[in-house]
């Protein structure tokens, strides 16, 4: 019986509604191993279209990230061990392994981060608080809605990065530049995994949507406002430079603007979760992740070439 482990079974009282519809998956993806080395003296904190609070929210969000990823491993692994179709539990492990990957290198980018005097130890406690004070104290049930919700605005996030590849390019800095885009082609890639996995163990409309809301408040609103303190921590001058005041309604446009801004542009994409059939691959990304991949993974002009290690993909089982 399914639910004969008492620890689980929670789920038999919130998992209801019936199977879901898995015709939509998309190809089993690859595990990818990647080795950057990063050098703290060549980190640009100006990384993100030249503007130092914008690229301090992407370095703040490589920080909080790494504990988001590390919530979406463990609860996917918890749940692959309900999932009775074996190209979605392969397609699980696929997620497993590439976020556990996106965890180790942004570690060691963060890591290197904090020799450029980033907050990196501040924002690991704040980031640990939130996380195991309150997201890994959750039921099951809703950690599993608030893994697809986290999924959900690495997709945006992946699908915006696609659409604006130019950004990647303002700045020399190789290395952060292939490490986001290697990021962002691997969270498109799995986009639909964590959906589909709560789909199809639960379909409940109201328990998805109770996911949705804390990933915003602190994807958007959380690392935003933690994101401030990094130009002063940096470089206290900040406070009286002129040119630094002037850069923030430009970082707030580049983060926020709703003409081309991260989010800003994006803001349709990201409450288009809310609908009740929705399903991330109804913003079909096929087209951008085959001019991608050929971007970075072609073996002689690739972006990726020179940190690609090896890849494999997860043995198919019952």
């Amino acid at each position: 019986m399914l639910f004969a482990n008492p620890v689980k079974s929670i789920f038999s009282k919130v998992f209801t509604g019936s199977p879901f519809d898995l015709e939509k998956q998309t190809p089993i993806i690859p595990i990818r191993h990647m080795k950057f080395d990063f050098e703290p003296q060549k980190l640009d904190p100006k990384f993100f279209m030249d503007a130092e609070l914008a690229s301090a929210y992407f370095a703040s969000l490589s920080i909080f990230l790494t504990y988001g990823e590390d919530l979406v491993i463990d609860t996917a692994r918890y749940h692959r061990d309900f999932i009775q179709d074996p190209l979605l539990k392969q397609r699980v492990t696929s997620l497993i392994g590439q976020e556990a990957i996106h965890s180790k290198m942004h570690e060691e980018m963060n890591d290197a981060y904090m020799e450029i005097d980033l907050p990196v130890k501040f924002f690991r406690f704040l980031a640990s608080k939130v996380f195991d004070y309150g997201f890994n104290r959750l039921p099951q049930p809703m950690k599993l809605s608030l893994m697809a919700g986290i999924e959900h605005f690495t997709a945006v996030l992946a699908e915006y990065m696609m659409n604006h590849e130019e950004i990647f390019f303002r700045s020399h800095d190789e290395k952060q530049r292939a490490i986001w885009m290697w990021h962002m082609l691997e969270e498109s890639e799995h986009k639909d995994i964590a959906f589909d996995v709560f789909q199809t163990l639960s379909n409940n409309y109201w328990l998805r949507i109770a996911g949705f809301f804390p990933a915003l408040i602190t994807i958007l609103v959380l690392i935003s406002v933690a994101s401030t303190i990094v130009p002063f921590y940096r470089k206290p001058s900040n406070l009286i430079s002129w040119s630094y005041w002037k850069d923030i309604p430009h970082s707030f446009s580049l983060i926020f603007g709703l003409k081309d801004g991260v989010y800003g542009s994006t803001v349709k994409h990201i409450f288009d979760y809310l609908r009740p059939d929705f399903h991330p691959n109804d913003h079909d990304t096929t087209e951008f992740l085959e001019y991608y991949k050929d971007t970075l993974l072609n073996p002689e002009t690739g972006v990726l070439a020179p940190y690609f290690v090896k890849e494999f993909i997860p043995a198919l089982r019952n």
